[in-house]
């Protein structure tokens, strides 16, 4: 019995590090989309992104998301490896 919940929260951790490593692309993440699955950002600087980027045009490389207002290199290092910007990271 003890084993099948072991398993069991074993399977769920795996299941949901999966989900985490999936990229988001800032060129097309709605505000919705960046809070969640980016660390640091909440629905402010998620919308700071999108603004952005409306303003601007998309964002050439993952590196630039750092001309955004209240996203320095912490938060894209943080991020860095879910980031992308149409399927290039």
């Amino acid at each position: 019995m003890i084993r099948k919940i072991v398993l069991a929260m074993v399977l769920a951790l795996a299941a949901g590090a999966v989900v985490a490593q999936e990229k988001v692309d800032i060129n097309t993440a709605d505000a919705e989309r960046l809070a969640a699955a980016l660390d640091g950002v909440g629905e402010v600087r998620a919308q700071a992104i999108v603004e952005y980027r409306q303003s601007n045009g998309d964002f050439p490389s993952v590196a630039a998301l750092t001309s955004v207002t209240g996203i320095g290199p912490a938060t894209l290092e943080s991020n860095r490896d879910r980031l992308t910007v149409g399927g290039v990271d």
